[in-house]
């Protein structure tokens, strides 16, 4: 069995440079956003419709994809913030 991918982005590293990917289909171009999927995977998403010819027709297609980082699953999960104190009064 092969060896398990490590994910070589953090969470962090992530959330700061992803940038929205730009993908090709027949001959067009599309945006998939930037995601952290509900799994805890990272990656990008599209979710559109769009028209494809076949032959001399046009079909409506829908298209749904998912570009998930390989191992990004595993990548620890953010440190929790420190609570909100409110401030001292002095006394």
């Amino acid at each position: 069995m092969p060896p398990k991918t490590t994910c070589p982005v953090t969470r962090e590293g992530f959330r700061q440079n992803a940038q929205p990917v730009v993908i090709m289909i027949d001959g067009k171009e599309y945006s998939a956003d930037v995601k952290e999927f509900s799994t805890g995977s990272l990656g990008w998403y599209l979710n559109t419709k769009a028209q494809v010819k076949v032959g001399e027709k046009n079909v409506s297609v829908q298209i749904g994809m998912n570009l998930t980082i390989v191992g990004s699953k595993e990548l620890p999960p953010d440190a929790p913030s420190a609570p909100d104190v409110p401030a001292s009064d002095g006394q």
